[in-house]
C-alpha cells in the first residue's frame, strides 16, 4: 500500500467529565482541544450524549467555530442528534450505539439490522457535506452492511483486544488482533475509509497502528488520565510518537504533520 501518515484523533469528553463533577467551566473542553492539537493532533472527537453528561451543546458549537482541525462529531443515531449535526456541520459524524445507563460506548453498532434507518440518515448528513463514520465491531458482516449503507468511513471497535490485554490473554490478544487487522483489509478493499478506537494505551497502540489501511486512531479517555501524570502535552506528544514509530517499523509510513 501506499506510505501515509497515521491520523491521531483525540476525544476530548473526560475532560468535559471532570469539569461537570463540579460545574462551572474548567476544565474547559475547547481549551483541551487547542492543547491537544498544539501536541500533534489531527483532530477532535467529542461525543454529545442524550443525556449531556460530559460534553454539552455549546461545547459542540465552540469546537466548531473555534477549532482549526477536523471535529468529528459522535452521535447516537436520534433525530435530537441530527438535527444538532446539521445545525453545526461538523467535518464528520460517527454514529454510535448509545444506551442511558452504560459507563462508555459498548461495542459496535448493530448496521445489519438498523440498516433502513441507518442509510436514510447518512444520506441526509451526507447531503449537509458531512463525512459519516460508523462505529462498528470488526466483522464482515457489518463491514458489508456500513456499505450498503453508504458510510464513508468504519471506526472499528478495539474494546474487546484492549480488554484481553488488560487480562495478559496472549491468545486471546493474537486472535482478536487477527480479526481487527482482517476486518481493516476487508473495509480497505471494499472502499471504506478505515478508522479504530476504543480502550487504546500507550501498551496497546502499536498492533493497530501497524495495519497498513488504518488511516485515523481516535483515543481519549487514556489520554486524558495520562494527563494528571505527564500532561496533556505529553500524552498526546507520546501517542503520537508509539504511531508513528510502529507505522515506520511496519514500512507504512508516518512521521507528524
Amino acid at each position: 500500500m501506499t506510505a501515509r501518515k497515521l491520523r491521531l484523533g483525540v476525544n476530548i469528553d473526560h475532560a468535559a467529565t471532570v469539569r461537570n463533577a463540579r460545574g462551572g467551566h474548567h476544565p474547559d473542553p475547547v481549551r483541551t482541544a487547542q492543547l491537544a492539537i498544539a501536541a500533534g493532533a489531527d483532530g477532535i472527537t467529542a461525543h454529545l450524549r442524550e443525556d449531556r453528561r460530559h460534553i454539552r451543546d455549546d461545547d459542540i458549537r465552540r469546537l466548531k467555530r473555534e477549532l482549526t482541525r477536523p471535529l468529528n462529531f459522535e452521535m447516537a443515531a436520534t433525530r435530537e442528534m441530527e438535527a444538532i449535526a446539521l445545525e453545526v456541520v461538523p467535518h464528520a459524524c460517527c454514529l454510535v450505539p448509545e444506551k442511558r445507563e452504560e459507563r462508555t460506548t459498548e461495542g459496535g453498532l448493530d448496521v445489519v439490522r438498523g440498516a433502513q434507518d441507518l442509510t436514510g440518515l447518512t444520506r441526509r448528513l451526507k447531503g449537509a457535506g458531512i463525512r459519516v463514520s460508523l462505529f462498528i465491531e470488526p466483522d464482515p458482516a457489518a463491514i458489508d452492511a456500513s456499505v450498503r449503507i453508504g458510510a464513508d468511513i468504519v471506526e472499528l471497535h478495539t474494546g474487546r483486544y484492549c480488554e484481553l490485554a488488560l487480562e495478559n490473554d496472549h491468545a486471546g490478544v493474537a486472535r482478536e488482533v487477527a480479526r481487527i487487522a482482517a476486518a481493516a483489509s476487508l473495509a480497505h478493499q471494499k472502499g471504506l475509509e478505515v478508522h479504530a478506537g476504543h480502550g487504546l494505551t500507550f501498551a496497546t497502540v502499536s498492533a493497530v497502528a501497524r495495519m497498513p489501511e488504518m488511516v485515523e486512531l481516535n483515543i481519549g479517555h487514556f489520554l486524558i488520565g495520562e494527563a494528571i501524570f505527564s500532561g496533556l502535552d505529553g500524552a498526546v506528544r507520546e501517542m503520537r510518537r508509539l504511531m508513528d514509530e510502529a507505522r515506520s517499523d511496519a514500512g507504512v509510513g508516518g512521521g507528524s504533520a
